[in-house]
């Protein structure tokens, strides 16, 4: 099993360490929005940065990136199609993110949506996903459209059920919140709310979800769901013709959510 870490940043960011396939001592990042939480990782557990993985362009995603290259040397490799704080390895979906150092490379997905040229990385039974998809949640669409966002969405549901993901925030529990919203009565909203409290009590974070739960759990994977599509068109007071329709009226319903 790929070995990722967690390094938390700014509010309710995650920065993921990927530690390499023979060389622990080697590894990567991914979305570093501040350097001085990975430079002291890297201090104190005597690591080498290899690589930095982007998935899009937003400062808490990337701020941190010129300080690493700068103290590290290490390379990055981000979207093809957005403008990064330096020059990367431009990557788009099909591509590959070969990181020769950790004996480890990932598969390119195209994730528009949250901004207009997201990526993700996905690769060794796990999802780097970026603010496209949260648990129980997905990224506002800031640049993109509701039809891109749910063929991205619907692109991580065909991976398998037992895909770790690791997201950029934890936003887990305000997402139950509204799930239960949404779904009155899915018992597995319910479950992973009590499990994921219990896991932020403790001062653990609720990542990574899976593929899995996420299917069970996420009203943005459930948009062909009957009763996700009941509840929005309650909400719209009109019918809704099509998942994109429920997928954009559940998606401006937890915009004013609270």
């Amino acid at each position: 099993m790929l070995d990722v870490q967690p390094i938390p940043a700014f509010q309710d960011n995650y920065i993921w360490m990927i530690k390499g396939a023979e060389d622990p001592d080697c590894v990567a990042v991914v979305d570093p929005g501040d350097a001085q939480p990975v430079l002291a990782r890297l201090e104190a557990e005597r690591l080498t940065l290899a690589a930095i993985l982007a998935t899009h362009h937003h400062a808490d995603h990337v701020g941190g990136v010129p300080a690493l290259v700068q103290a590290t040397g290490c390379t990055v490799f981000g979207p093809a199609r957005e403008c990064l704080p330096l020059e990367v390895t431009r990557l788009s979906g099909g591509d590959r993110a070969r990181l020769p150092a950790l004996a480890l490379e990932f598969e390119v997905l195209d994730v528009p949506g949250h901004t207009a040229g997201h990526i993700a990385y996905v690769g060794h039974g796990a999802l780097f996903c970026g603010d496209t998809l949260f648990s129980a949640g997905c990224g506002r669409l800031f640049e993109g459209t509701p039809e891109q966002m749910l063929a991205a969405l619907e692109a991580f549901a065909r991976l398998p059920d037992a895909t770790r993901v690791y997201c950029g925030h934890e936003y887990t529990l305000a997402n139950l919140r509204f799930a239960a919203a949404v779904e009155t009565g899915n018992p597995d909203v319910a479950d992973y709310t009590r499990k994921a409290a219990d896991l932020r009590a403790s001062g653990r974070p609720t990542l990574p979800s899976t593929i899995g739960l996420e299917k069970r759990v996420n009203p943005f994977l459930r948009t062909r769901h009957e009763n996700v599509k009941l509840s929005a068109e309650r909400r719209a007071g009109r019918p809704l013709s099509s998942p994109v329709a429920v997928f954009a009226e559940i998606r401006s319903w937890k915009d004013g959510f609270r």
